[in-house]
This record gives C-alpha cells, sequence and structure tokens, in this order.
C-alpha cells in the first residue's frame, strides 16, 4: 500500500461570509464597505470646505448644512466626510505599523532560535503590562505630539497582539508533517520559515489586523481628543469631538455626527473581525482534524 505524502493544510481564506442567514455579519460589512467608499470618495462627497470658517456658528442642521455647522461655522457633514478617510488613515496605518513590528521580529526571534524568542517575548511581556493607551501617551510624552509620533506609538502599544499570534501559530505549524517533511529533507529554519510556515499564518495576521484596526480607530480618536494626534486643523474623529464636546447644549449635532461615525465603524469592524477569526478557527478545526 502506498504511503500518502504530506500535504500542505489549505490557506485560511479571507472572503465575504456566504452565510446570509447572519444578518449582523452581513449590516457589519455594508457598513464597512460604505465607511470604504466614503473614506475614498470623500472630499468629492463634501458640500463645503471642512476647512472654511463662517459666522453661522453651531446652526442646526438645514439652511445647506444637511448636518449643521460646529463652533467655527464650518460644515459637520463635509468634515465627517473628509475626516473619515483621515481617521481610518491613520488608524489603518497603526494598524499596519503593530502587524510589520509584531509579526516581523516575532518570526525573526522565533527563525533564530529560543535564546531569541525568549529575549523578545520578555520584552512584550513589558510592554504588555501597560494598558495600550498608557503607553501610546508615555511614548508620545517623551517625543514630539504629531500623526507620525501617533502612529508609531500606536503601533508599538499593539504590536505584542500580533507577536503573540504569530508565535502562537508558528508553534502549530511547525508540528505539522509537512514542516517536519521539510526540516527532514535538510530545509534550515530560516527557510522553512519563510517558504512554508510564513504563507499559512498570513490569515491568522489579516485576522487579527481586522480586530486590531477599530481599537486603532478608537485610540487615535481618543489621542486627537486629548490634543497629543493630528494638528487642530485636520477633521479627524476625535478631534471633531473634541471640538464639539464645549458646545453640546448649543449644538449637540456637531458631537453626535462624529460619535455615532465612529461608534458604528469600530463596532463593524470588530463583528468583521471577529467572523474571520471564527471562519479562521473553523478552518483549522477542519484541517487537522
Amino acid at each position: 500500500m502506498t504511503a500518502l505524502a504530506p500535504t500542505r493544510p489549505s490557506r485560511a481564506p479571507f472572503v465575504f461570509p456566504v452565510q446570509m442567514g447572519d444578518m449582523v455579519t452581513v449590516v457589519a460589512w455594508i457598513i464597512v464597505g460604505i465607511t470604504l467608499v466614503v473614506a475614498v470618495a470623500g472630499p468629492w462627497l463634501a458640500t463645503h470646505d471642512p476647512m472654511m470658517f463662517s459666522a453661522d456658528m453651531n446652526a442646526a442642521p438645514g439652511n445647506g448644512h444637511l448636518l449643521g455647522t460646529d463652533d467655527g461655522g464650518r460644515d459637520v457633514f463635509s468634515r465627517l466626510m473628509v475626516g473619515t478617510g483621515l481617521s481610518l488613515f491613520y488608524g489603518a496605518s497603526a494598524a499596519l505599523a503593530a502587524l510589520l513590528l509584531g509579526a516581523v521580529t516575532a518570526l525573526i526571534a522565533m527563525a533564530l532560535g529560543k535564546w531569541a524568542e525568549l529575549s523578545l517575548f520578555a520584552l512584550i511581556d513589558l510592554v504588555r503590562a501597560l494598558p495600550g493607551i498608557l503607553f501610546a501617551l508615555a511614548f508620545i510624552v517623551a517625543f514630539e505630539p504629531g500623526p507620525f509620533s501617533v502612529v508609531l506609538a500606536l503601533g508599538v502599544s499593539f504590536a505584542p497582539n500580533f507577536a503573540m499570534v504569530t508565535r502562537a501559530t508558528y508553534q502549530q505549524q511547525m508540528a505539522q508533517p509537512y514542516t517536519q517533511a521539510a526540516r527532514v529533507l535538510g530545509g534550515g529554519r530560516a527557510r522553512v520559515t519563510l517558504v512554508h510556515v510564513l504563507p499559512n499564518i498570513a490569515g491568522a495576521l489579516i485576522t487579527q489586523f481586522a480586530i486590531i484596526l477599530p481599537r486603532c480607530i478608537v485610540s487615535e480618536s481618543v489621542l486627537s481628543f486629548l490634543g497629543l494626534g493630528v494638528s487642530s486643523e485636520q477633521p479627524t474623529w476625535g478631534r471633531m469631538i473634541a471640538s464639539a464636546t464645549g458646545y453640546l447644549e448649543e449644538a449637540p449635532h456637531a458631537l453626535l455626527a462624529p460619535i455615532l461615525a465612529l461608534s458604528a465603524v469600530t463596532f463593524a469592524l470588530a463583528i468583521v473581525g471577529n467572523a474571520q477569526r471564527q471562519r479562521l478557527t473553523h478552518t483549522r478545526k477542519g484541517v487537522f482534524a
């Protein structure tokens, strides 16, 4: 009887959910899709210059202003459209920085051996000991506040999440027959990591990215609200919330618009990320059973 050669497990796909019965996930995907369209087309969807001040301050919705104006007489709808792209850009940049810092360093440490792994994850445990937002605050205070500092601070604070996922998935993949066969055939640890392991942990990293992205968006908004993020001239959701907080009674619409947008997008992204994590878990169970 001929022995079958060990086969490499199929990669877990990152796809649109096909089970239309899960209406919550479907609605979340719709919200994410609309948000992406607004993020790209925001400058063209804006009905006014989002930076232009006017004497019509804290005006209620109407009279040419779909969502009213803020304390500077600026059109809230236009600022919301443009701010969607800015908030997503800074949040996605921070999540991407966290992915690169966490996953790449973890893979390098795992490929180098036990001592490198122990040293790296001892440092990661120190970072994880502090809440992410407090670590980001300390990081920004130590350097000059600004967009780059915010992205880097959030990237460092969320990098341990990607490192932990990378290590767990790496160890699981290295125990599979196809990687053991590659080692027996003379493949070095670094080659096996790059050629055989890395393609099969990409799904887990993409899923983790979808989970971390909304947390980065919220964290960036908090830092902008505290005045440590982007310039006050840029209409990110955090900046809009910060400027409208002092005028809650006069212009509640200016505060509710960015809060509702932030809440809807972060919840939608969290639901999508959780759905992809469950899909990946089910795929692994089917492959490794």
